[in-house]
């Protein structure tokens, strides 16, 4: 449950680009998108940044390395796989960023937390695919560099609904709070 939301606190929207949001998912992302779009809304009427992440993991490393699981590496597969969705809209007045990452966490070889510092960010909304992969990936370097965390339940979704759940109920409450995004937008606006 939020309790509170930093003054300098980010809205970070991870994954959701066009290849993405076409995968099979375990929750429907129209209202996914539905609460991701109510967030950005809520942080830019009160002047606070978006971060805009999206994931080209194809010539990451980690892609060569052994692994148990036999997944099939998803690279862009046309020409619009990485374009974030039209529903997210970025306006050219905010304070956004925009990242690429190449590995499950945003902050891993990318410029965010240096962008965040320049903004004096100490709090962080997460809202994302996947749950237990680039939204905990993210969470955990987030909670590692000693950042506010919240993330918005009913804005992410993840491609296995065990794992999704997993990340709600073990992970996340162990880093940052978990709630509705009525409720953070409420808390947004008492801040």
């Amino acid at each position: 449950m939020v309790t509170a939301l930093d003054t300098n606190t980010a809205l970070m929207i991870i994954d959701l680009q066009k290849g993405i949001v076409q995968l099979p998912l375990a929750k429907p992302i129209a209202s996914i998108i539905d609460n991701t779009v109510k967030l950005v809304d809520a942080f830019h009427k009160v002047g606070l940044p978006i971060v805009i992440v999206n994931v080209n993991s194809g010539v990451a490393a980690w892609n060569k390395c052994r692994k148990d699981a036999k997944q099939a590496l998803r690279p862009p597969g046309s020409g619009d796989w990485l374009e974030i969705i039209p529903e997210i809209k970025s306006r050219a007045t905010a304070n956004d960023i925009f990242i690429t990452k190449h590995t499950w966490g945003a902050f891993f070889e990318t410029a965010l937390h240096e962008e965040l510092q320049k903004r004096n960010i100490t709090g962080i909304v997460l809202a994302g695919v996947a749950t237990s992969i680039g939204v905990e990936g993210t969470a955990r370097h987030a909670s590692e560099r000693a950042y506010n965390i919240t993330f918005a339940k009913d804005a992410m979704t993840d491609m296995n609904a065990d794992a999704h759940e997993r990340s709600l109920q073990y992970i996340f409450p162990r880093i940052g709070e978990v709630d509705e995004t009525d409720k953070i937008i409420e808390m947004l606006e008492k801040r």
